[in-house]
């Protein structure tokens, strides 16, 4: 992508002025989606953007700049834009470039650019179909294909040279049901680092019937109750609890700036017994997978809790110079004009030993969180209030009737403690996580799980 006499160039003027650490990162993006709304394909959208960031590094001061053009003159004129926040004497110098290994972590058996797109309007088609069959009730349905192929190239004065090729292709659909003025709505939305072969492991009819008949089940749901519970995650969809309330405080920026409650408790039993969880950024295959992240650091498998004690954190480059704490591969960005920030990849709760339908039968009188639909935590103090999209009462251990409007209301450390069951089974959720106004793609991976009790608003 550059060539390394101009990599080596570029660096040098980022620490021109003082700097301790530079870094390029530089990369190309294609990407091809098709939208399909009201039985219309709406849209065949194609992108292509190149360019790269500049980032200089002294103590915990960041400057950065970067460009739209891969050429030279640009990267240079990034570097002094980024050098420009320092006036000191140069303290550091480039090291030797060297390559790191290859890693090909996900291999793609079918490139989509080899697909012509008469397949790709045909799988958004598929999904609209499947989805009206699934009732007379379905009144709208919103079908997209997407895929996307990112090259980057990471080269910094610490004489790393990395480089990555990332594919990724997702389906989604959202379905509208109605009936006697009830609306509701269901979506499904696999995605993997995986290639057009991603329809033969997640149908494109199978998609579009999972998101319809979410949506016609809560058509005859009644008002959640209110009050605390007995609550069993579903596996899969319920690991977007433990993402939101426990991941995002065990990411090193948040820990650094005081701003997480899992701060200085390493070594704490924090969580039940039952409890071990990791972050894994190099399972083959996962949405959130890759073999560098955005910094080069090889991805890896990052134990953050072990039979309930806390054990560890992700973190990204500049976190673990300052913390003192593993580079974990955890840094990550949207996009060249980002800064690396640490990020979860594919956060998993481990599976257990319990069977997960006799973890329902245990219920006597309770909640069965199947899919959630957003909410809020405060990383300093761990309270959450998450909404359900898709939840069901359990009575004398089956599930009955479906319910809306139902939220979890608690506290991460709190709740972790109270897992008193962890099935053997094992599902993963696949979403894009916000975070300080970047988007990346991340896996929530969990086994059905029981919490003891949990407060639940409600208006039955």
């Amino acid at each position: 992508m550059i060539d390394e006499s101009v990599l080596r160039d570029v660096l040098a003027a980022a620490l021109a002025t003082g700097g301790e650490f530079a870094e390029i990162y530089a990369e190309t993006r294609t990407s091809i989606s098709v939208r399909l709304e009201d039985r219309k394909v709406e849209e065949v959208t194609t992108g292509r953007d190149r360019g790269a960031g500049v980032r200089v590094v002294r103590g915990a001061s960041t400057a950065y700049a970067y460009t739209n053009r891969l050429d030279r003159d640009a990267l240079r004129d990034a570097a002094g834009v980024a050098a420009a926040a320092l006036n000191e004497e140069p303290r550091a110098e480039v090291r030797d470039l060297t390559r790191a290994p290859e890693r090909v972590l996900n291999p793609v058996r079918l490139y989509p650019e080899d697909v012509e797109t008469v397949s790709k309007v045909d799988a958004v088609r598929a999904m609209d179909e499947a989805a009206r069959e699934v009732s007379g009730d379905i009144r709208q349905v919103i079908a997209s294909y997407a895929e996307g192929s990112q090259d980057i190239l990471i080269a910094n004065s610490d004489g790393l040279l990395a480089s990555d090729r990332r594919v990724r292709t997702r389906l989604a659909c959202t379905v509208v049901a109605q009936r006697d003025g009830n609306v509701q709505t269901g979506s499904w939305n696999p995605g993997a680092s995986a290639g057009f072969e991603l329809l033969d492991t997640h149908p494109p009819d199978a998609t579009g019937r999972k998101a319809a008949q979410q949506a016609v089940v809560m058509l005859d749901a009644v008002g959640a109750p209110a009050g605390e519970m007995p609550v069993v995650l579903a596996p899969g969809g319920g690991g977007v609890l433990f993402h939101e309330a426990s991941g995002h405080g065990l990411e090193a920026d948040l820990i650094h700036k005081e701003a997480s409650v899992y701060r200085d408790r390493t070594g704490e039993k924090i969580g039940s017994e039952l409890l071990s969880a990791v972050d894994d950024g190099s399972v083959p295959g996962l949405w959130g997978s890759f073999a560098f992240d955005d910094e080069g650091t090889p991805s890896q498998r990052t134990l953050l809790f072990d039979k309930g004690v806390l054990t560890g954190a992700m973190t990204d480059m500049l976190r673990s110079r300052i913390m003192g704490l593993p580079a974990t591969g955890n840094g990550r960005r949207q996009s060249y004009a980002h800064l690396p920030i640490p990020r979860m990849t594919n956060s998993n709760i481990l599976p257990g030993t319990d069977d997960a339908e006799e973890i329902v039968r245990s219920v006597k009188n309770g909640l069965y969180a199947k899919s959630f639909a957003g909410g809020q935590v405060n990383t300093a103090t761990g309270d959450f209030v998450f909404g359900l999209a898709e939840a069901y009462l359990i009575e004398n251990g089956e599930l009955t009737r479906p319910v809306r409007g139902a939220n979890l209301i608690g506290n991460g450390p709190e709740i972790i403690a109270r897992i008193d069951a962890v099935g053997s089974d094992f599902e993963v959720w696949w979403g894009v996580c916000g975070k300080d106004g970047q988007g990346v793609p991340v896996t929530c991976g969990m086994p059905t799980l029981r919490i003891s009790r949990i407060t639940v608003g409600g208006t039955g």
